[in-house]
């Protein structure tokens, strides 16, 4: 029972940049330039749009907003190990992923300004972001079933926190996807804080993969700071799905370096001497100092590509900031396929309530400088 258990652990790329495996599919991964200068890239653009995220909440220009600070690795191999063809169904913090499928800034910010309309881009099959905890891995194993009774070659991902796996949600989906042989890869961003909640409190298992033996699903622990393992790892899962062989655990070990949301303070429950080690391991540096010790990226490629960050995020942010929002009557669009008498009632009610609303609205006065 014990070897049954006995949990594999992927790192190609330590802390310090060095190489630290003589596996033959790694060295592919490894040496593979223009799939790492893409990883790169994504990762630093992703980290710019995430700083400016937080700005724009701070500053009352958005809504809450979940930081994926120290994470991008995870997101980035996700995003580009997949393809066209298979589907997404995403928690809160893969920004990323939803960067390189399709989605735009504008998009992502809408989205987390509270417009629906931000769920739009994307493959058409990719699922909208979660904020539920959990219930996406249900909905993830009902997409991967309708694949394999409609006989498609395709995979489902499906991401969620190290919190997440404690909800019923992801247990009874984990359950359904192995005793159904569903192609369908959970990957858990375990980043050691569901909260306020360490991760040494959240399970009492020594890792959250383990949790894949119940359900006879195989599982493989991951260095999430190291954008080669895990995407090879993930490589690895999506053929196996995609070939009919069943589901795949993976649990990518991370750390989440800023708040879990901009309604959170993270300074209230760690410590700060915790986050500076977390620091060093943290996945950008790591392989920007990869390649620029091997030659294949430069200080001026550097500059030149954070300039391009800054104007991508910019114009992302001017077009959010240009959009009007949508009248309050929309939230009732989209609902129902006939739309029921109850909700007529109710949309009247609205419509009442913004006209009493605008009525009571202070009028300004245009002699008034202020």
């Amino acid at each position: 029972m014990t070897e049954l258990l006995k949990v594999e652990y992927r790192q190609y790329l330590d802390a310090g940049s060095e190489v630290v495996t003589t596996n033959k599919s790694a060295l592919v991964v490894l040496e593979n330039t223009d799939l790492l200068l893409s990883a790169y890239r994504w990762m630093a653009l992703t980290r710019l749009y995430d700083q400016k995220a937080v700005a724009l909440q701070r500053t009352g220009q958005m809504g809450t907003y979940p930081s994926s600070l120290g994470q991008e690795a995870v997101g980035v191999a996700v995003g580009l190990a997949m393809s066209q063809e298979d589907t997404l169904v995403p928690y809160y913090r893969d920004h990323a992923t939803l960067l390189i499928r399709g989605g735009r800034i504008r998009d992502l910010l809408l989205y987390w300004g509270g417009d629906e309309r931000g769920c739009a881009g994307g493959p058409k099959q990719d699922f909208p972001i979660c904020v539920p905890i959990a219930t996406q891995s249900s909905h993830a194993v009902g997409v991967a079933s309708a694949m394999k009774i409609q006989g498609e070659a395709n995979a489902v991902v499906t991401t969620i926190g190290d919190g997440g796996t404690s909800k019923g949600d992801f247990l009874e989906a984990l359950n359904v996807a192995g005793a159904w042989q569903l192609p369908v890869v959970f990957v858990i961003n375990n980043n050691q804080w569901a909260i306020s909640v360490p991760r040494g409190i959240q399970c009492g298992a020594d890792t959250l993969a383990q949790k894949g033996a119940g359900a006879g699903i195989p599982f493989v622990q991951v260095d999430g700071n190291d954008f080669c393992a895990v995407f090879q790892v993930l490589q690895e899962a999506l053929k196996r799905a995609r070939s009919g062989k069943g589901a795949t655990l993976i649990e990518a070990v991370t750390y989440r370096l800023g708040d879990h949301t901009t309604a959170d303070d993270a300074t209230r429950y760690r410590s700060p001497e915790e986050v500076k080690v977390a620091w060093s391991n943290e996945p950008i540096k790591r392989l920007q100092t990869y390649l620029a010790d091997r030659g294949w990226w430069t200080e001026d490629q550097e500059k030149a590509w954070q300039a391009e960050c800054e104007r991508q995020v910019e114009e992302g942010i001017d077009a959010y900031k240009s959009i009007q929002p949508e009248p309050a009557e929309a939230m009732f669009d989209y609902l129902y396929d006939e739309f029921p008498d109850v909700m007529s009632n109710q949309l009247d009610l609205l419509y009442q309530k913004v006209e009493r609303m605008e009525s009571l609205a202070p009028v300004s006065d245009p002699e008034d400088t202020h």
